[in-house]
């Protein structure tokens, strides 16, 4: 700090009045330039290349572009080759320099300034821009100007340095609040609160609806619990019979028993939103379908926001009671074109059999098959082949052998290839186009109107993001996984309501084969192949035994690309 000069006006007034009271006035205009501070001011502060380049530039004064331009250019020329000096004076201004790398940090000042506090703002400045950017080019300086520029900021206000250190820089750019996150904390508990009410209502409209059916229809169905609504049907016929069993049909996933095994009765691993219960089994349930319990929620005047089932079906651990299990599984791998067209297609389908005890495994399973031309079958090496080719009678070659007891075996397999196109349950299109700096991506869907489908689950990938997309419309539901860099997009269920569904979201600029390749999940309680379990009977007097079926068909690879 230097004391000023008195100014021309204060001479002035000394010279008009007397002399004593011209001396009173030197004296009070000595006094203000005693506790008066020099000019000391940063006009701007700049990161440039050696040829002059101007890469970001804060200015704190009022100057024109051409002006700071016309200074930040003719600095090169200033600085001589081998010379270590920190500075450089013209006619007007001072530059105050620190090399770094290919660059020059840069203090464009007045010569009135204190080149002290001038060189320790450029030290401060100096640790502030390898902080955020790594690599100190062009490009790097380039790609965080607005973070250098809000740094400067918090270091220069109005052309003077800020008492504030390298730490408190960076804090005051994070702008990190603690009642924001107070705030957020708040809001996220009170959207599960909602959760866990929806959660409840949902159990008590579902558990008074299964005590209305018992009493309308005098008694209920066993059925399985389940998040993914697919099929399960119990059938059984009495003594009396002549032809098939009795089937009804009831919404499940899942049945549980300590030697269920096998991978057909085994759900497919969904989202964390819709996952598979850990335990499984047969609980008294209802044979409403998934459009219809939401439809009733949201009568009730519930807000549908999860894919799940309610939290107390999903957790309840239930008893098998039938001692036949009869599981029909088909899995799906499908490759689409994303210019169109299908490149291929692959159904490979299991029939598995489930035994509790042993005196029921003298059994035979009745098959009825329908027009299946296309599909390719194939029976366990223990099933005698005559008698399925004859009377599509799956039994053991043995009569006299039991199947095993608490263990899955697959007794029947086929398969079906295809190129045909109207095959495909779920086309997917996706069309991405730059405009303006951004990349807007519609993307849409058809569903055959041969399925059903449930959990669809569509991830399209995104090149690399600072900050979440930005979604224009979507039928359904959307997230954003940021540590994957997938959009998800969700639809609970596909049926006649809405087979046709698109949504758009807008990204930067990207090029269009960053949004592929596009998986694709969903189940159905439909499978490809028209195969249906008709009766179990006993092999010793043809007695028909009472059984449960399950029939879902899963996705093993579905894409498009």
């Amino acid at each position: 700090m230097r004391p000023r000069r008195c100014s021309a006006f204060c001479h002035q007034q000394i010279a008009q009045v007397g002399e004593n009271q011209g001396s009173i006035a030197d004296r009070q205009c000595r006094v203000q330039d005693r506790y008066k501070p020099a000019i000391m001011v940063v006009l701007a502060a700049s990161v440039i290349s050696k040829s002059g380049k101007a890469l970001v530039s804060r200015q704190f004064m009022d100057m024109s572009r051409i002006r700071i331009e016309g200074l930040l250019a003719a600095f090169p020329k200033l600085v001589g080759s081998g010379k270590q000096h920190t500075y450089v004076e013209t006619e007007n201004v001072r530059y105050v320099y620190q090399p770094m790398e290919s660059l020059f940090l840069l203090l464009v000042t007045n010569k009135q300034s204190n080149i002290l506090e001038d060189l320790e703002t450029l030290r401060l400045i100096s640790k502030l821009v390898p902080e955020y950017v790594p690599a100190l080019d062009e490009e790097g300086i380039c790609k965080m100007a607005f973070e250098l520029i809000f740094a400067f900021d918090e270091v220069i206000s109005l052309g003077h340095k800020e008492n504030v250190t390298l730490g408190q820089v960076k804090q005051y750019v994070e702008m990190e609040s603690h009642e924001e996150r107070l705030h957020k904390l708040v809001i996220e508990s009170k959207i599960n609160d909602t959760k866990d009410l929806m959660k409840r209502k949902a159990s008590e409209i579902d558990k008074n609806r299964i005590e209305k059916q018992r009493s309308d229809k005098g008694g209920g169905f066993l059925s399985v619990p389940s998040t993914g609504f697919m099929r399960f049907e119990n059938g059984f016929s009495d003594n009396s019979s002549s032809g098939g069993s009795g089937g009804f049909k009831n919404n499940s996933t899942n049945f549980g028993s300590g030697g269920l095994d096998s991978d057909a009765f085994k759900p497919k691993a969904r989202s964390a939103t819709s996952g598979a219960p850990k335990a499984s089994g047969m609980q008294l349930g209802k044979s409403t379908k998934a459009n219809q319990f939401l439809e009733s929620l949201k009568a009730e005047g519930e807000v549908i926001v999860e894919a799940a089932a309610p939290g107390p079906l999903r957790s309840a651990a239930p008893v098998i009671t039938d001692p036949i299990m009869v599981g029909i599984e088909e899995k799906l791998s499908v490759t689409l074109k994303k210019d169109g067209g299908l490149e291929n297609l692959v159904v490979q389908g299991t029939m598995s059999l489930v035994v509790q005890n042993e005196e029921d495994a003298y059994i035979r399973v009745q098959v009825e098959s329908g027009a299946n031309k296309v599909f390719n079958f194939n029976t366990h090496p223990n099933i005698d082949k005559n008698l399925y080719a004859e009377k599509n009678i799956l039994g053991l070659k043995d009569p006299n052998r039991p199947f095993p007891t608490g263990t899955s075996l697959a007794i029947l397999r086929w398969r079906m290839q295809s190129k045909q196109e109207s095959l495909v349950p779920l086309s997917i299109n996706c069309w991405p186009s730059v405009s303006g700096g951004e990349s807007y991506v519609n993307i849409e869907y058809e569903a055959s109107q041969a399925f059903e489908l449930q959990n669809i689950i569509i991830q399209i990938p995104l090149p690399a993001l600072r900050d979440p997309p930005t979604v224009n419309q979507v039928d359904g539901e959307w997230r954003y996984d940021s540590r994957r860099s997938i959009m998800e997009w969700s639809i609970v269920l596909i049926d006649n309501t809405n087979r046709n569904g698109s949504m758009e979201f807008v990204v930067p600029a990207a090029d269009p084969s960053a949004f592929f390749p596009i998986n694709i999940n969903f189940s159905s309680n439909k499978t490809f192949c028209d195969l249906k379990v008709g009766t179990v009977l006993q092999v010793q007097g043809g007695n028909p035994v009472r059984f449960a079926k399950r029939t879902q068909l899963v996705v093993d690879s579905y894409q498009v690309v």
